[in-house]
């Protein structure tokens, strides 16, 4: 099956917002658990990621910077966040080598593998996806 998965190999609730043609998100995975968050063959080489620790605090992000919001959000474009009433945040670059399906495994610094590190965590900023994150994922499949 193709698709885009992420891991959450942690023992904490994350939120993940993904970006590509346009900056989408909030899909609430929990603790060491996989979730799909776009389904079918990737038409894209290169997807972005933002990811937040909601139990813990900390943060998964980088250097492409696309705009967000702490609510559920699709926002096309990625040039002046702020002045559209956006937050702007740090996506890591995740390059799929164009296969048709991929997962990204999100981990704690401490089980970070050599052949597959991810960026590591850091201080949340001040702006931030919401601080209180239900206890438990939507039924809709994370989604919210």
């Amino acid at each position: 099956m193709a698709d885009f998965r992420l891991c959450n190999n942690t023992g904490s609730r994350v939120g993940v917002a993904i970006g590509y043609k346009d900056a989408e998100g909030w899909w609430n995975v929990s603790a060491r658990s996989c979730d799909t968050l776009l389904r079918g063959a990737l038409v894209a080489r290169y997807y972005y990621i933002y990811a937040v620790d909601y139990d813990r605090g900390g943060e998964w992000s980088g250097h492409a910077y696309m705009c967000s919001r702490e609510k559920e959000f699709t926002i096309r474009g990625t040039e002046n966040c702020l002045a559209r009433g956006y937050d702007r945040t740090g996506y890591f670059e995740v390059d799929t080598s164009e296969q048709r399906s991929w997962t990204v495994q999100l981990t704690d610094n401490a089980e970070q593998t050599p052949d597959r590190p991810l960026p590591p965590r850091g201080p949340i900023g001040p702006s931030r996806p919401p601080s209180a994150a239900p206890t438990t994922p939507p039924a809709d499949g994370g989604k919210r």
